[in-house]
């Protein structure tokens, strides 16, 4: 069984709605965030001490969105999935890389010094920075989902998936108010999808009943 470490609202919530999209059995352990700071046990597992961390028999993996796609692989097929025989196969591949090195990195860097820092370290000249290099790099989804439901292939994906997650975090953080109006409709789209629903339900659930408080949100 497929063993993930999550954080409430963390990019670990990428495998998550993975897991839940694919009806994979899996036990979901919950963290405080940052683990590496409130759980400092974390580290002996995953020596990083990031989230997410995911087991799954001798595989080990620590990136979001490459956790999706093992996932889709290994344990597939799944229509999650675009393969290389697909003319999609680019665009799919692009838009699973795009996910964490251009969307969510910026955002990282506004919830640091928005939320994460103490009051004297934070930085709004940096997170406004930031957080309109994120809205900017978001241009690709609006012009990507203006005629379409979906990112690519005709149809719901990983890809979905994974540039959704941003979506939520951007909401988190106090961006969603920016988005462009595609971005807006397909947002609201994803969050009616019922695998979307069981990964919140799911992390709620597992913070009751592991006693670890969600994060206070902007």
């Amino acid at each position: 069984m497929v063993t993930l470490y999550h954080c409430d609202g963390a990019r670990s919530f990428r495998p998550l709605w993975m897991l839940e999209e694919m009806g994979l059995p899996y036990e979901l352990k919950m963290l405080p965030f940052p683990p590496r700071v409130f759980a400092k046990e974390y580290l002996g597992i995953n020596p990083l001490g990031t989230i997410p961390f995911m087991v799954d028999g001798e595989t080990k993996m620590t990136e979001s969105s490459g956790i999706c796609h093992y996932l889709g692989i290994k344990h597939g097929p799944t229509p999650l999935m675009v393969g290389p025989e697909d003319p999609a196969y680019g665009a799919f591949l692009n838009w699973m890389y795009f996910s964490d090195a251009t969307l969510t990195f910026p955002q990282t860097l506004v919830l640091r010094y928005t939320q994460l820092e103490p009051e004297e370290r934070r930085n709004p000249q940096v997170a406004g920075d930031y957080a309109k290099w994120f809205l900017g790099r978001l241009r690709a989804v609006e012009a990507a989902t203006a005629n379409t439901e979906a990112l690519c292939a005709g149809r719901f994906t990983a890809a979905d998936i994974v540039i959704g997650y941003a979506l939520r975090l951007a909401e988190n953080i106090g961006l969603a108010k920016d988005f462009g109006p595609n971005v807006a409709a397909y947002w609201a789209r994803l969050q009616q999808r019922d695998g979307f629903k069981r990964a919140v339900a799911a992390e709620q659930q597992a913070g009751l009943e592991q006693n670890v408080a969600p994060r206070v949100r902007a």
